[in-house]
């Protein structure tokens, strides 16, 4: 082989070594621009949710019966009617926790630089390419009395200042202006730097952690929960709640064993209008009394109203909905001896009793708001409604026996056997506190409070971190303080902000005023 054939091959090209496939995709999956495709088709997703209503929620039947067949078939098939749960959603929130992850180990180095090692000193070339900088004379005995004047203005404006002196090595030039290499100068520079918010340089991180925070504690939620209710009426104790699961327009229950058992002592409903009915449109709260029985932790009360959720070993109770017959949550009696002499006044709870003066016992039974007979002859309710009201007592006088009692809201003549004076009193319903037949609770179970970690923690901490990023920024300031004369300096200042430059344009020229000022005085 020719010198010259030689020569050609060892100057040929060797061709660029591709990129391993595996790192390819790692950059693929790490790029901000998958980021925020992500992000934004699930913000679709989410709004896809919220347009159309999803199958956990109440009035879904009466919804989904409204709905074309063509609706019906084509949402099913998408899963939009419970997209929260769909395998797509969980995916992409999976790829987006991963994007999140791979960008911050690739960009975080960089942004720990601006609070390990930050940048103190710099050349005057690139200060004077900063978007914000000058050059102004100050007057002082010495530099140090310079930077002294410059700290103080810094400080003044809300920077963390530090004076730093700075050595740096340079060649003499000869008389032809080319550098000497055999002659080596040393020179040092007095600078002062001064920074505020070099926090928000994680910023970004903040919010990275808080976004896994709800998707990890949502995804945590999901996998170890379920939704289940459990009907509360005074009086009644139970150990099993009703496991929910939804089939479109079906809702699918079975019992679930708790490991402990709950104790309904009273429901209250507060009205607007008393006198009105005991419907949603007439309501300021309802409020449920509980007692939980737990053989490993003793005895727990518990008051769930309607702003006030309960939390017991993982499981969460909220008001959902009331049984809307109407009842009684205490009855007030005015009792007319027989044989005469002054009414008495006598007030009883619901599944209460008390004892007259006399020695009878009464014990407040049942209340039922529209009172009838039905067809076994037993008492009974025509509806829901306070159209005639009555309560049912047992009442047992002194060495007698117990007697069935009915107790009217409305005047109800002697003669009629249910109005019949009994046990030596005329019974009459004077008053009574409205309140439903029961209570439905709503019990959200999350072993690991997975769900109260995401929505608090991580909900609050990204709000308060996205408020961190935008709101606070890194300002940065430096001056060069170098010797022209006799008492004289000039010092180069200059300084940039990674967020809100127009306020970072002001702060800096009251900065130069600042230094200005002191070379007056």
């Amino acid at each position: 082989m020719s010198a010259a054939e030689e020569t050609l091959k060892a100057s040929e090209v060797a061709k660029p070594r591709s990129v391993p496939v595996l790192n390819r995709v790692l950059d693929f999956l790490s790029s901000v621009r998958v980021g925020v495709v992500l992000l934004c088709l699930l913000v679709v997703l989410a709004m896809i949710g919220m347009l159309i209503m999803q199958q956990n929620v109440v009035g879904f039947e009466s919804y989904y019966a409204g709905l074309t067949p063509a609706e019906k078939l084509v949402f099913g098939y998408l899963g939009f009617f419970d997209i929260y749960h769909s395998w797509y959603f969980n995916a992409m929130l999976l790829v987006l926790s991963l994007n999140i992850v791979l960008a911050s180990i690739d960009h975080f180095p960089s942004a720990w630089e601006y609070l390990a090692r930050p940048k103190i000193s710099a050349t005057k070339d690139w200060l004077q390419g900063r978007k914000q900088h000058t050059v102004v004379s100050v007057y002082a005995a010495n530099e140090q009395e310079a930077a002294e004047k410059i700290k103080a203005s810094f400080a003044d404006n809300g920077l963390k200042s530090q004076i730093n002196e700075h050595s740096y090595t340079y060649y003499e030039s000869d008389a032809d202006g080319k550098k000497d290499f055999s002659k080596i100068l040393t020179r040092s520079n007095l600078y002062v730097f001064g920074e505020s918010g070099k926090w928000n340089r994680i910023g970004a991180y903040i919010v990275h952690v808080a976004l896994l925070t709800l998707f990890l504690g949502y995804f945590v939620a999901l996998q170890t929960g379920f939704d289940a209710s459990v009907r509360m009426i005074p009086g009644e104790t139970t150990n099993t709640i009703e496991k929910l699961d939804f089939d479109l327009d079906k809702k699918l229950e079975f019992n679930v064993q708790l490991p402990f058992s709950i104790d309904c002592t009273d429901i209250q409903q507060k009205l607007i209008d008393e006198k009105g009915g005991i419907d949603v449109a007439n309501t300021l709260d309802w409020r449920t009394h509980i007692k939980i029985n737990d053989p490993q932790y003793g005895v727990t009360e518990a008051d769930v109203s309607l702003n006030n959720p309960f939390t017991y070993r993982g499981y969460r109770f909220f008001q959902a909905q009331t049984i809307p017959v109407g009842s009684a949550r205490t009855i007030t009696l005015d009792l007319t001896p027989e044989n005469g002499g002054a009414p008495i006044k006598v007030e009883i709870p619901r599944n209460g009793s008390a004892t007259l003066a006399d020695g009878t016992a009464v014990k407040f039974d049942q209340f039922l708001s529209d009172f009838t007979f039905n067809a076994q002859g037993s008492p009974d309710t025509k509806s829901g409604d306070y159209n005639n009201p009555a309560a049912v007592l047992s009442v047992t006088p002194p060495n007698g026996e117990k007697t069935r009692v009915f107790a009217f809201a409305a005047n109800i003549s002697d003669k009629i056997p249910v109005g019949a004076p009994k046990a030596g009193y005329k019974w009459r319903l004077s008053s009574f506190e409205k309140a439903p037949l029961a209570h439905v609770l709503s019990i959200k179970y999350d072993p690991y409070n997975a769900g109260f970690i995401a929505w608090y923690v991580g909900g609050f901490g990204l709000v308060a971190a996205l408020m961190f990023v935008f709101f606070i920024s890194h300002k940065r300031a430096w001056a060069l303080i170098e010797k022209t004369s006799e008492n004289t300096f000039d010092v180069t200042l200059a300084g940039e902000a990674n967020r809100n430059h127009i306020g970072f344009e002001d702060k800096f020229k009251a900065i130069v005023t600042a230094v200005t000022n002191y070379e007056r005085g």
